[in-house]
């Protein structure tokens, strides 16, 4: 049965629950135990501690300029390049002495400072990519040394490989708690992109100020450009940052049962079953071969045309409802938007269901669906008035 829930999200709406969206996803799979002799011979009854180290805090804004591309991580970081992100450069302007030539110059203020944020933000990400790309070599390097030994034979509950073990376990506390600061970073995005589309909907509002000489209309023209691509840059940069987090906390889940696994053949000195990373690839091939059925009806319409859309608990029990049905589904959530209005118009609603279908996609996450389950698409339909998130069953 499709289910349908009405209400707009406005983007300053959507911010609000980004911030607990993105902070609950990263504690999905990434509580393990601290110290393998636990795991291997037991205590005094004791839970195993799985707080991770505390996640690095975030540098003071530089005053130097961001170069014009920001730096890659270098190739052998394996996480692959990342899209540029080249600051907009925003014009000085002039005070024309009018009432709206004042609020030209607020403006343009307001933009300025969210270019800096950007750039501060970018940097962060950057740093973020790095020391997540060391964590994982650590923890490969501590998981190769204990699966070449067991592959050889060895003693039973080896101390060697127990200490291995115990460093391969701190490995994967530093990735979660990179995966924190993400959030945090996400969060910061967020922020950056409401201030900017209020910007750009006060600019639009300005135009029809009476009282402006032409050379006021002639600012707001640049203005309007200049943070029109400031909007695209940020929004690189949150779908960067969204889709790092999805990554990193299934791979950390998955990890956490390989040392699970580990842990035991350590104890019995023997490596026993096929080769960890498999079933992580497995997943990954299955979910590529995998797509939405266009045809087919949405189990879920949630419709954003107010503020604030309560959508999780009608979302929770459809989902339950067909995992019941099908266990191993996997699930497909396109963002919809109208093609009514001016093109920019059509732009910002494009944008603004992309936003509404990564939040709807960290909920599900937070449900308990594998982000190996999970794809998001975006379409538009001309038959619609309002920002949808349709999800379907695949």
């Amino acid at each position: 049965m499709t289910m349908k829930l009405a209400g707009r999200a406005a983007i300053s709406g959507a911010s609000s629950r980004i911030l607990g969206a993105l902070v609950l996803i990263a504690s999905i799979g990434l509580a393990g135990c601290s110290d393998v002799d636990s795991m291997l011979f037991g205590d005094s009854g004791t839970e195993p501690d799985s707080t991770g180290p505390a996640a690095s805090g975030t540098p003071s804004p530089s005053s130097t300029p961001m170069q014009a591309n920001v730096p890659v991580v270098g190739p052998s970081t394996g996480l692959g390049p990342i899209a540029a992100i080249t600051p907009v450069t925003i014009e000085p302007g002039s005070d024309t002495g009018t009432a709206v030539g004042k609020t030209v110059a607020g403006l343009r203020s307001q933009v300025s400072g969210v270019q800096s944020s950007l750039q501060t933000n970018a940097q962060r990400y950057n740093e973020l990519r790095g020391s997540g790309a060391s964590a994982t070599g650590s923890y490969y390097e501590a998981r190769a040394r204990i699966t070449s030994r067991l592959q050889m034979g060895t003693t039973r509950g080896n101390p060697e490989l127990v200490a291995e073990w115990n460093r391969a376990q701190t490995a994967l506390d530093q990735l979660s708690a990179n995966i924190n600061s993400l959030n945090a970073l996400g969060s910061a995005v967020a922020t950056d992109a409401n201030t900017a589309h209020s910007a750009l909907d006060r600019i639009g509002i300005t135009f029809n100020v009476a009282g402006a000489v032409d050379e006021d209309h002639r600012q707001l023209s640049v203005l309007q450009d200049e943070t029109n691509q400031t909007v695209v840059l940020i929004d690189r940069l949150m779908t960067q940052v969204s889709a790092d987090i999805q990554r990193q906390t299934a791979y950390v889940a998955n990890e956490r049962a390989n040392l699970t696994t580990l842990a035991a053949a350590i104890k019995n000195g023997e490596l026993y079953g096929a080769d960890l990373t498999a079933p992580m690839f497995a997943t990954g091939r299955a979910g590529a071969r995998t797509g939405y059925a266009g045809g087919s009806a949405p189990l879920v319409t949630i419709r954003f045309d107010k503020a604030n859309v309560d959508y999780q608990q009608i979302l929770y029990a459809a989902l339950s409802q067909a995992l019941q049905t099908r266990p191993g589904a996997a699930f497909s959530i396109v963002a919809v938007s109208p093609t009514r209005g001016t093109v920019t118009a059509v732009q910002l609603a494009q944008t603004a269901a992309q936003h509404h279908a990564q939040e709807v996609l960290r909920s599900m996450t937070d449900m308990g669906v594998p982000a190996s389950r999970l794809t998001v698409a975006s379409q538009t339909d001309p038959g619609i008035s309002s920002n949808e998130v349709r999800v379907f069953v695949r």
